[in-house]
């Protein structure tokens, strides 16, 4: 079990928790908290815990990809059971996307 921390510029804070995936095999899940209390708003926090171990700059590189294009900033927690980067990728759209559909009242 390997625990990885990344931090990313954020341009807009999430506003609601959002919790998508499951951990399984070759599945992620994905727990979103917005920023609170003294937690700036312009930053995003990622705590990736994996099974697999050894794939530190594979997960930078599809973390920094998928941040630089969509900044929401928050606590993002990412339990990993060996996910594809595809299927890693795919939960960090369907976090962003429920967390904006709450945020706009959706």
């Amino acid at each position: 079990m390997q625990t990885l921390t990344y931090e990313f510029p954020a341009s807009r804070p999430a506003s609601h928790a959002v919790h998508v995936g499951v951990v399984a095999s070759g599945d992620l899940e994905i727990l979103l908290q917005p920023p609170g209390g003294s937690e700036p708003g312009d930053t995003v926090a990622v705590r990736v815990r994996t099974s697999v171990d050894g794939f530190n700059a594979v997960w930078h590189d599809v973390l920094e990809r998928f941040f630089s294009r969509l900044p929401l900033g928050g606590r993002w927690e990412l339990n990993d059971f060996g996910a594809t980067p595809g299927v890693v990728n795919l939960r960090l759209r369907q976090a962003a996307e429920a967390a904006t559909a709450i945020a706009a009242g959706s």
